[in-house]
């Protein structure tokens, strides 16, 4: 005979009920799993978001109010404030003295703030993937731009390209140049789903500059190479500026390739 066991749940905190047997061979027990279901409260945000996202809900419609919230979906009204504050930290709801709560507004920077926590969260990110997601988008970002851009917006990428031919007076000058330089396509495209991406890969992608500058030469070459971008961007030219910005990422990503062999080499051996 074998014997099922249940562990004890609590939905308010979250545990989930889960059978288990003992070790057929064994009779052991011990070691019996124990696993995490979402928060209620959890549920009752995500099932909001699901109602917002699926009615098309705009920016400043008015939701129910905790009391009716709490009777829909069957839960106490605590587990309502608690699912109001999650989605608010987030950005999607706003509670107004007045009007009640309401969809809020959610702003690109918070959508990049989201991943750039993501990524800080997830540890290291190796740089194959970064370099992936780069070579995937910001190729066609210049292409882009170069079709898009006005006279200004030229000028202002000129601008930038050429602070990196300024002596710098430490490594996070041109490191931050380089990464505006960026941005600023991303910018000339009109399509600010293309900032929202590139803005959350930025913190990573400043910390690679600085560690790629700190190599002889590496501002130089990357002056040059953004010149070669900027010239195609102005000239409107959208497969040369394309060109150009594969050339460019290829050859950071061959320059980051032997600067961490180096580095593998010189460490000591443990």
């Amino acid at each position: 005979m074998v014997w099922l066991y249940y562990n004890w749940t609590n939905v308010e905190e979250g545990w989930m009920t889960e059978l288990y047997a003992p070790d057929r061979a064994t009779g052991n027990d011990f070691g019996r799993r124990v696993t995490r279901a979402p928060r209620l409260s959890d549920q009752v945000a995500e099932a909001m978001l699901e109602e917002i996202l699926g009615r098309n809900l705009r920016p400043g419609d008015i939701l129910p109010s905790e009391r009716e919230l709490a009777e829909r979906y069957e839960v106490s009204r605590t587990v309502v404030r608690e699912a109001v504050r999650s989605l608010g930290a987030r950005g999607m709801v706003q509670a107004r003295v007045g009007r009640g709560l309401t969809v809020a507004r959610v702003e690109p920077s918070a959508v990049s703030a989201s991943m750039r926590l993501y990524l800080h969260g997830t540890g290291d990110i190796p740089y194959r993937k970064i370099h992936q997601v780069r070579m995937s988008i910001e190729v066609q970002i210049a292409g882009y731009a170069a079709e898009q851009a006005d006279d200004d917006e030229i000028s202002e990428l000129r601008r930038i390209s050429a602070q990196l031919r300024v002596p710098p007076d430490d490594i996070d000058q041109p490191a931050v140049a380089d990464v505006e330089f960026h941005r600023q396509l991303a910018l000339m495209t009109h399509n600010e789903l293309f900032l929202i991406m590139l803005d959350s890969i930025s913190d990573v992608m400043l910390e690679i500059r600085r560690a790629m500058f700190e190599r002889a030469d590496a501002v130089r070459v990357a002056c040059r190479e953004h010149d070669r971008v900027a010239r195609a961007v102005a000239a409107r030219d959208a497969g040369a500026a394309r060109d150009a910005m594969r050339r460019h990422l290829e050859k950071a990503d061959r320059d980051w390739a032997a600067m961490s062999a180096a580095a593998r080499v010189a460490a000591p051996a443990s």
